[in-house]
């Protein structure tokens, strides 16, 4: 398969989906977001993303169990598939590289 570019909020929203694992689904993935990052994305941002990376073939979802808390409706939860892995993978590696190309500054007063 043909790699596919991830934008800086792809990648992200990509990340806090593996950390959060079976716990995936829209709200918990917008509330970590906001924890770690200190953003607040819209809702609409979000899905928008989610859809992005499911095309992509980076993300599968699927529907869990209704409950009467959401008033029976279902909660939609996020899981990486191998792709998405290899995705941050390489994203990683790429940042990484460039990162350690960087020339080393000095911080004294010389």
């Amino acid at each position: 398969m043909k790699y596919t570019q991830l934008g800086e909020f792809e990648e992200l929203v990509l990340l806090v989906i593996g950390t959060l694992g079976n716990e995936s689904y829209s709200i918990s993935i917008k509330n970590e977001l906001k924890e770690r990052t200190e953003r607040n994305p819209s809702i609409g941002a979000l899905h928008s993303a989610l859809n992005r990376l499911q095309k992509k073939g980076f993300v599968d979802s699927f529907e869990g169990g209704a409950t009467q808390e959401r008033g029976g409706r279902r909660k939609r939860f996020y899981a990486i598939t191998a792709y998405g892995r290899k995705a941050l993978d390489h994203s990683y590696q790429l940042r990484s590289t460039l990162y350690h190309s960087l020339p080393k500054l000095s911080l004294s007063n010389e």
